[in-house]
């Protein structure tokens, strides 16, 4: 029996927050750090455009999907990379997907940082679980290493 990837869908309400976070980084408000990423649709070829709280562990920066394997997530493999936006600040940059066996170390500190607002979305795991909780959770949530380009 095969299972689908991981994808936990936005309720109406989480998609009108939303949209409404992607506005305001669109007018230069960055809650929390947030962010707007756009990549390009692997079908439609538009821009695709969805907020994102970008993450930064030892100097790196990284995208984590909370929500599994979402529709920017399939963007991203196809696109290998868009732009992230807080106002006027467009960067564009390229992106790697990490193998799982490298999460470990981004997805606790993403948890530190971002755990009250994504614990829900990462089924009890938490920045304290055990390391093999959070490994047995990586291939749920893809992880993106990306270099800004401009």
């Amino acid at each position: 029996m095969s299972s689908a990837p991981y994808y936990l869908k936005a309720s109406p309400l989480g998609t009108w927050f939303n949209g409404l976070v992607g506005k305001l980084a669109r007018l230069g408000v960055s809650l929390a750090g947030s962010a707007e990423l756009s990549v390009r649709g692997r079908r439609s070829g538009e821009m695709q455009r969805i907020p994102v709280n970008p993450h930064t562990y030892e100097g790196e920066r990284y995208l984590v999907s909370a929500r599994g394997h979402s529709q920017w997530v399939r963007n991203m493999r196809v696109a290998h990379g868009g732009e992230l936006r807080v106002g006027r600040k467009v960067r564009p940059f390229r992106a790697v997907e990490l193998p799982d066996a490298e999460k470990l170390p981004i997805l606790r500190t993403y948890l530190e940082r971002w755990g009250w607002q994504v614990d829900k979305f990462f089924a009890g795991v938490t920045a304290s679980s055990p390391d093999a909780e959070i490994l047995a959770a990586a291939s749920d949530h893809p992880v993106f290493r990306i270099t800004v380009t401009d």
